[in-house]
């Protein structure tokens, strides 16, 4: 009699657990509601916290602040979150790399990238662009992919491409590219993706993945695009096939800006944001904004858990098989 009774007291007991997350969960938010950002204002994921932050703050009813944590290539703002108190008041806005790479590169990493986190939804994706110089006397000839890759096949480990520097997304999408083409080039890192660009245009390297910065310079016919890395073509470069469409299927590695919220948020919070932030994402106002930073890009939770899950097993391959460092 004694067991059944504690049972029944138990049950209500979770029962009214449940029933007070659900309140609260239908009265979220009830204040304030930060943004971490590990990087500095101004930058791509700054600025997309804001423009959705604006929005969210809007639709419920309660600000949402960004507060800037930059250092250790977005980890010091990941890790604050990671450890936060679960109760729906504190999210994390990151890029690609804070999620997918930091595990592979950073030895002092106190955060589990995957085991720390609810997924909630990228918002935009900013595919690479596969470019060389064509005044270059030495890419003169070279107008596809195809062509690249044969040149770097007739002179192995002496032709060379640029980067943002070690463990960016520009030297990993040319590993990753070099690894599937069985060739060697050899890597010019440089000190930011700009500085690349200015190599490529002074002819000190013969290719780079440069970001969406590049797409003028390619109208302008500065450089010559010879394919895109994300899984489908660029909207303002119709005519470049993609780097799968160029003979390497299953070739998709972007970078993207997303949210996550701590692992143990109540499941009608994650849900509510997720639905919020694609609705903001997905109006043609916002949509407009975002705009100058990518290509807009949602996906459901579960969609994001696989795409971060492929992304860190793969990058994870290509740093190792190419040894490369963090500066």
């Amino acid at each position: 009699m004694q067991r059944t009774a504690r049972l029944l007291a138990l049950i209500a007991g979770l029962c009214a657990c449940a029933l007070a997350t659900e309140a609260a969960a239908q009265k979220y938010p009830t204040r304030p509601v930060k943004i971490m950002v590990g990087f500095s204002a101004g930058g791509p994921v700054d600025v997309v916290a804001r423009i959705i932050g604006d929005r969210l703050g809007a639709k419920l009813g309660q600000p949402f602040v960004v507060e800037n944590r930059a250092g250790a290539n977005g980890m010091i703002a990941a890790e604050g979150v990671a450890h936060a108190d679960a109760d729906g008041y504190t999210m994390l806005a990151c890029n690609s790399s804070t999620i997918t790479l930091n595990k592979t590169l950073f030895k002092d990493i106190r955060y589990d990238p995957q085991g720390d986190f609810a997924p909630l939804t990228t918002v935009i994706s900013a595919p690479l662009v596969l470019v060389v110089n064509p005044e270059n006397p030495k890419t003169a000839n070279i107008k596809t992919l195809a062509d690249l890759v044969a040149a770097a096949r007739a002179a192995p480990g002496e032709l060379a491409y640029g980067s943002g520097g070690n463990g960016n997304l520009a030297h990993l999408a040319m590993e990753l590219l070099s690894q599937r083409a069985g060739i060697k080039m050899i890597h010019v890192p440089y000190r930011g993706g700009a500085a690349s660009e200015v190599g490529i245009l002074a002819q000190e390297v013969l290719a780079v993945f440069d970001p969406l910065s590049a797409v003028p310079l390619v109208k302008g016919g500065k450089l010559r695009a010879l394919a895109v890395s994300s899984a489908e073509r660029l909207p303002s470069l119709p005519d470049v096939p993609t780097v799968a469409e160029a003979g390497y299927p299953g070739f998709d590695l972007s970078f993207w800006v997303g949210f996550f919220m701590p692992k143990a948020v109540p499941a009608p919070i994650l849900e509510t944001l997720h639905r919020e932030i694609v609705t903001a994402a997905k109006d043609p106002a916002v949509a407009e904004k975002l705009g100058s930073q990518g290509v807009v890009n949602v996906l459901s939770p579960a969609e994001y858990a696989a795409k971060i899950a492929k992304e860190t097993k793969e990058l994870a391959e290509v740093v190792a098989a190419a040894n490369i460092k963090a500066e």
